[in-house]
């Protein structure tokens, strides 16, 4: 069980994760309060990844003052990811994207991290998403920087740059500006 904390208050993540080699799989909810960055909110999600820890399968139903939206992401065997949400069905490679971020999400850039083995070595990679906004759940094509080095490893996406922290299993401990674990 992994557990996190928004810097600002007002937001939390849960999540029970099960290794298995490079396969992940991760079951977890999120909470947030009223705040300038989103409405109250609470979401959950199920996610699987491929033997390679790349993710196969992500699952996420959210739920607001307004109702309750549910996604269904997954990749098939030719790269293709199958977007399924209560506005939008789609068929898409999103610029071959092998990895799902889910925004305000401190879990979710584990995924590369771990992929990529940033924890263990010095790296700079460029990896396109399925980039998921919350509460919306509105799914865009998106590509997020990391770049590792001595004083943590940099992550630059659409909405924040930082340099984040890790576990020796390449976990996130610490996200400036986003969350931390406790």
């Amino acid at each position: 069980m992994l557990t996190w904390r928004a810097h600002n208050g007002a937001r939390m993540e849960s999540v029970r994760v099960t290794v298995n080699g490079n396969r992940i799989r991760a079951a977890g909810r999120m909470i947030g309060a009223d705040s300038v960055d989103h409405p109250p909110f609470s979401a959950s999600y199920d996610l699987v990844t491929d033997e390679n820890g790349a993710t196969k399968r992500l699952s996420l139903r959210t739920t607001t003052q307004a109702g309750e939206r549910h996604a269904s992401i997954a990749r098939d065997e030719e790269n293709y990811w199958l977007v399924d949400t209560e506005s939008d069905r789609g068929r898409s490679t999103f610029a071959g994207a092998l990895d799902v971020d889910v925004v305000l999400s401190p879990f979710f850039n584990t995924l590369p991290i771990r992929r990529f083995g940033l924890h263990y070595a010095f790296d700079e990679v460029q990896i396109p998403v399925v980039y998921v906004r919350l509460p919306d759940l509105l799914v865009q094509e998106a590509t997020l920087v990391y770049s590792s080095g001595t004083d943590g490893i940099s992550v630059l996406s659409p909405v924040s740059s930082a340099t984040v922290t890790v576990d020796p299993d390449g976990f996130l401990l610490d996200y400036p500006g986003l969350a931390e674990r406790v």
